[in-house]
């Protein structure tokens, strides 16, 4: 686990209509501040990736089908430092992530079909606020294909 990022556990809630999906209420202990909202798509096999953010923290849900969520910790004065983290989410584990300044995250979608990835930052967009990295550069060591064990 990489210091300070947070996993919350999600509700969805079904019934004969369709499902409500929880992702972030003013009043939970991990809400900080809402700046915007947006969605994110990435087809089958897609890496969307990497990106850093100096200010803005990161509230992540997938909300359909699953990602391979990896983040590696920048922050020289963090005791994980250079640590990777990976994660899945989306369908089959429905969770809110919560990602601090100083993560390098990227992801890539692991599902059979497009993904919805939800993000719910503490401030509006701001391109000078992002540093963007290559996602088969040399910045962040590590191998998207499949691992198997």
């Amino acid at each position: 686990m990489i210091k300070d990022v947070i996993i919350t556990t999600l509700r969805k809630i079904p019934d004969e209509r369709g499902s409500i999906l929880h992702m972030l209420r003013s009043d939970a202990k991990h809400f900080i501040q809402f700046g915007e909202i947006y969605f994110s798509t990435a087809y089958p096999g897609v890496i969307k990736g990497w990106h850093e953010h100096k200010k803005q923290i990161q509230n992540y849900a997938v909300i359909h089908g699953m990602i391979k969520l990896v983040l590696c910790d920048n922050r020289k004065e963090s005791p994980t430092y250079n640590k990777l983290q990976e994660l899945f989410i989306g369908d089959e584990n429905y969770c809110l992530v919560t990602i601090p300044t100083g993560i390098i995250m990227g992801y890539k979608c692991i599902s059979s079909e497009k993904c919805i990835l939800a993000n719910c930052s503490t401030l509006p967009h701001d391109p000078e606020e992002m540093i963007s990295y290559d996602p088969f550069g040399d910045k962040v060591p590590y191998d998207w294909n499949i691992k198997f064990k």
